[in-house]
């Protein structure tokens, strides 16, 4: 089998950042791939899945209430719990979408309540949740996103 896109980046020299994955289109229709890497594969201690639970209920309430929302495709985790893919319709770059990152990470830092869709009704993992790290997590992507801006693989 041919070896797809992500496995061609040597995830040794890796380092938490924001990067457009892949383009695709479709009939015109573009869809644009971006790797949200929060920690350095391989070097760093995989995330948290209560952690990575918790940003995923809360990153995609937030991406889809946003003013980009009609663009939001997919945001979920990467399997190997490093960082989530952010899927968007249309031609995108790191840099227009870097403002709308930082403020989601914003969004979790600063976030009180129930966790978005955190009920047996709603989630079919509704109680693994931690909201503690996932502040942390959001607290050190943003701090990387803010001193590094590794925006490029």
């Amino acid at each position: 089998m041919e070896k797809i896109e992500s496995f061609k980046i040597n995830h040794l020299n890796l380092f938490p950042g924001l990067y457009v994955s892949r383009l695709d289109s479709s009939n015109g229709t573009f869809v644009t791939t971006f790797d949200m890497r929060f920690t350095a594969p391989n070097r760093e201690t995989p995330m948290e899945m209560p952690a990575i639970h918790t940003l995923e209920h809360i990153g995609a309430t937030f991406f889809r209430n946003s003013s980009i929302k009609d663009k939001i495709v997919y945001f979920g985790p990467m399997g190997c719990r490093t960082g989530f893919y952010l899927l968007l319709f249309d031609e995108w770059t790191s840099e227009r979408l870097l403002p709308f990152v930082l403020d989601f990470c914003k969004f979790v830092i600063d976030f009180d309540g129930e966790i978005p869709g955190a009920t047996a009704v709603e989630c079919g993992n509704y109680s693994e949740q931690d909201l503690s790290t996932a502040k942390e997590y959001a607290k050190k992507y943003l701090s990387e996103l803010e001193s590094h801006k590794r925006l490029k693989y």
